[in-house]
């Protein structure tokens, strides 16, 4: 919301909802603080209304009926699927956060939806920040027009802290909490509402290797598990990955990623080609061999930029739709979180179009609803 509210001059946030009353209850004055913090003129961004202030499962609903031109959807990512179709249908611009679902049966329905949205003359924009950030710009256009020569091999690692204190308050289940409270409190780790570590945050980097490569991979193998983040409170997630992903031209890169306190901490993607080697990070990119190239110019936050451009197309009357783009990203890591669980390789065309894996329960509401086990590879099923 405050990025969004720095991007353009003119953004007014006229509704709010949340399936929790105390997120509700909290939330203008966080807002307003953060506009503040911003030096952003709160009082002619904030006009939410205890009219327009929505609580309950059902909260999206009521949000969509206002009068908005465009809505963001940061629920947690097992509901973005259902949501972003509710937007399109309701005629709204949408701002989709990454993930945009966690299984296959969410990624073809989040497609089906964006071409929905073309037809309609609505902007999908997700929330896969990076591909703003002029350094990664510049560093993939070089790569792109064959400074370092063909890519022949390459590196996508995000090695960091186990988040372990993430929502604290909710580490253990209250008595008046059913088990879909409790799972959507903490929905980080529970692989039905995430997608797991992997789908949920590195979607970031994989994003970034398969717009290097220009293409979603063609083939996936992986491996993982947890060994630090065990405690029942940690849900079913893994809390760590490893797979290998072969892409059209026969070129396998490897992805490494962990999400364990202590560990040497990384976060880049490196690619090697026969001229040289390029380097590419959240701050930094670089190419390195016969022909050097090194980023020096201007910097923006791409965080606030991606609500910038979205804007722009908007009141331009030109529609941004990113929707595939992010599904393709988002399907290349389900692919290997479906690969590390079960231990069976994968090939694109069947995750994208033949897989039936649904997860979560068929319709949301708070009640009994047991958490699957701990994923087993060699066990668990592929489906």
């Amino acid at each position: 919301i405050i990025d969004c509210a720095e991007s353009s001059k003119g953004v007014e946030l006229v509704a709010i909802g949340d399936v929790f009353q105390e997120a509700v209850d909290t939330a203008p004055s966080r807002i307003k603080g953060n506009l503040a913090r911003r030096k952003l003129p709160v009082d002619d961004i904030y006009k939410v209304t205890p009219e327009t202030t929505f609580v309950g499962l059902d909260a999206y609903k009521k949000v969509l009926a206002c009068d908005l031109d465009m809505v963001i959807l940061t629920t947690p990512p097992f509901f973005r699927p259902m949501q972003f179709r509710a937007a399109i249908e309701a005629g709204k611009h949408v701002f989709a956060e990454k993930p945009i679902a966690v299984d296959p049966v969410g990624v073809r329905s989040f497609i089906e939806t964006s071409n929905m949205a073309k037809e309609k003359g609505l902007s999908v924009m997700p929330g896969t920040q990076m591909r703003r950030a002029r350094h990664i710009m510049a560093a993939i256009e070089q790569i792109h027009e064959g400074r370092m020569g063909e890519v022949l091999s390459g590196q996508c690692v995000r090695r960091s802290g186990g988040m372990l204190d993430w929502r604290a308050e909710a580490r253990k289940q209250k008595p008046e909490w059913s088990d879909t409270e409790y799972q959507l409190r903490r929905w980080l780790f529970v692989t039905w509402l995430s997608g797991d570590f992997i789908v949920e945050m590195h979607v970031h980097n994989l994003d970034l290797l398969n717009w290097a490569m220009g293409s979603p991979p063609v083939l996936c193998m992986a491996q993982g598990g947890r060994q630090v983040r065990t405690a029942p409170e940690y849900g079913n997630v893994y809390d760590h990955f490893s797979a290998e992903y072969e892409f059209p031209n026969g070129i396998r890169i490897e992805y490494m990623g962990a999400q364990i306190d202590g560990i040497s901490e990384r976060l880049d993607l490196r690619f090697i080609g026969p001229k040289g080697k390029a380097y590419i990070d959240f701050g930094d990119s670089y190419i390195e061999g016969q022909n050097p190239f090194r980023y020096d110019g201007p910097s923006v936050n791409p965080a606030v930029q991606e609500y910038a451009d979205l804007i722009a197309g908007i009141r331009a009357n030109e529609p941004i739709n990113e929707g595939v783009q992010v599904a393709e990203s988002t399907m290349t890591a389900i692919m290997a979180r479906m690969s590390a669980y079960t231990g069976r390789a994968l090939k694109w065309d069947w995750a994208m179009n033949s897989s039936k894996l649904r997860l979560g329960p068929e319709s949301f509401e708070f009640g009994d609803f047991e958490m699957e086990p701990v994923a087993m590879p060699g066990i668990t099923k592929l489906v």
